[in-house]
């Protein structure tokens, strides 16, 4: 049997009574998991960036997979997968932006950032930083094109500029 640590319970205290208000007047529960649009979007976890809102879509219109830097990743291409055979996805969105923290940087500066932050070591684990952002999403998108679990996707890779909320075709 798992206790409660009241430490963990406080310490989201906020976000639990917003829950409260939100299941009050939850009205999604009819949604099917499918995407309406048959779109999924691969975005930035950055907190500025608001998936829905820049596409003008609702939910359930798109399967939102976010990571830092919008990169391909293996499990991006896993979870593209299950999206495409069970969930309705005929098309991807790659979806980098402005102001990003793992583009302009190295690996070491970030890998520094965390220790001088008091983080531990963290040189075992790739962040997939760049300094050519558009390079590395049209990479990601030919990562996804040339993926033989996905031969039927349509996918292509846009840069969100946070200081406009606008959007740009690049491959």
């Amino acid at each position: 049997m798992q206790t409660h640590d009241p430490q963990s319970v406080q310490a989201f205290a906020d976000v639990l009574s917003a829950n409260d208000d939100h299941a009050g007047a939850f009205r999604l529960a009819a949604l099917e998991a499918r995407a309406a649009k048959g779109l999924a979007v691969l975005t930035c976890m950055d907190s500025r960036i608001d998936p829905l809102g820049m596409l003008g879509l609702a939910p359930g219109d798109a399967q939102i997979l976010r990571n830092a830097g919008a990169r391909v990743t293996g499990d991006v291409l896993r979870t593209l997968v299950l999206a495409t055979y069970l969930l309705g996805v005929e098309r991807v969105m790659v979806v980098a932006h402005t102001r990003c923290r793992m583009a302009g940087s190295t690996a070491d500066a970030v890998h520094d950032a965390i220790a001088a932050a008091g983080g531990p070591d963290t040189r075992s684990l790739s962040f997939l930083t760049t300094t050519e952002q558009e390079a590395a999403l049209c990479s990601d998108v030919q990562r996804v094109r040339s993926s033989p679990y996905l031969p039927r996707v349509v996918v292509a890779g846009f840069f969100y500029d946070l200081d406009t909320g606008r959007l740009r075709h690049v491959c």
